[in-house]
């Protein structure tokens, strides 16, 4: 019975081959490849990831059937997105945030405490 399922979605390459289809692929070199799978599996991509490490930075390589290429462009593009979108929300990390607001306290000006009491009893 698993023999006779096609699998979905991340699969080997030698898994899209048995399928039949003809294959095409698109070199990535981003290094964040869980969201593209968030995405494909949005759009029901059947595809297979191949790392190429000669390179520097390292080449990805993602393989899919030639039938999705309207797909593919269309989770390529929301990928694109996602990926625009979270490198502008990246937030200062807290030893950033922790060395300001110690300048700002330095630059502030400091204020002397001075008590005064009087002892006795006034009249």
């Amino acid at each position: 019975r698993q023999e006779m399922k096609k699998p979905h979605g991340k699969q080997t390459i030698k898994q899209l081959i048995a399928q039949g289809a003809q294959l095409t692929n698109i070199q990535i070199t981003d290094q964040n490849i869980k969201s593209f799978d968030r995405v494909a599996r949005k759009y029901g991509i059947d595809y297979s990831l191949k790392k190429d490490s000669h390179v520097e930075p390292p080449l990805y390589l993602v393989f899919f059937k030639s039938k999705d290429v309207d797909v593919m462009t269309t989770a390529f593009k929301e990928y694109a997105g996602v990926e625009l979108d979270q490198s502008k929300k990246k937030k200062p990390s807290v030893r950033k945030k922790l060395q300001k607001t110690k300048e700002r306290k330095a630059k502030q000006r400091q204020r002397v405490k001075t008590r005064q009491k009087t002892r006795g009893q006034e009249r």
